[in-house]
């Protein structure tokens, strides 16, 4: 349930990512946009699968990200990239430590149909947690083409867009050489993005939304 009414705004927001630029690749705008909007919101940011200097990498954009938040917690897990699966018992333990830790509104976590096995567990494992929250499915560009058809849409200004790609660029040096890894995905996505919303300023984010409780 997301509500809306003045006496409760937006203030809680949860952001699950696998690796290091996960949640800054598929939510990072998002993100952005609501700290803009809202001083004094609280985002707690859990990578599950960053070790060595992309542990550092992770939680030196996750501090950029965040910047200007009111209250914030970053955890930088180590589990091991690509065998998130295997390690399902762990995972889930982490998952249990955060639902009695954190009550968010929102939770922005993998879409379903990513066919990168970590992304997927970090999805089917938000939603065994967080049964009665709003949650909200970003979106990755991989090489595997499994790009879905998303519902739900947050529209972008161009100083957010600009800020975004800044500090993709200032904090994943070691994806720089990537060949997906460039202004021209991110920003073609979320040109894609904002013409099927018709976003005012052309650029959006877009997610997956299951379920969706408007309280009024």
């Amino acid at each position: 349930m997301l509500n809306f009414s003045p006496a409760e705004p937006l203030r809680r927001v949860l952001a699950i990512g696998c690796h290091a630029d996960d949640i800054e690749i598929g939510c990072g705008g998002t993100l952005l946009a609501l700290v803009r909007a809202n001083p004094e919101i609280e985002i707690d940011w859990l990578v599950l699968a960053a070790e060595g200097g992309r542990a550092d990498e992770a939680r030196a954009s996750a501090a950029g990200f965040l910047a200007g938040v009111a209250t914030s917690r970053v955890d930088v897990i180590g589990f091991r990239d690509g065998f998130l699966p295997y390690l399902g018992g762990e995972v889930k333990d982490v998952f249990e430590d955060l639902k009695g830790r954190v009550d968010p509104q929102l939770v922005l976590t993998h879409t379903g149909y990513d066919l990168h096995q970590d992304h997927r567990l970090a999805c089917e494992l938000t939603w065994n947690t967080f049964r009665n929250h709003a949650i909200l499915e970003y979106e990755i560009p991989k090489v595997d083409g499994d790009l879905g058809r998303p519902n739900f849409y947050v529209p972008l200004s161009m100083e957010i867009v600009e800020e975004k790609l800044a500090l993709l660029d200032r904090f994943f040096s070691s994806q720089a050489r990537k060949h997906w890894f460039d202004h021209e995905t991110f920003l073609g996505l979320m040109r894609l993005r904002g013409m099927e919303c018709v976003a005012p300023h052309r650029y959006a984010e877009a997610f997956v939304c299951r379920k969706l409780v408007l309280s009024t």
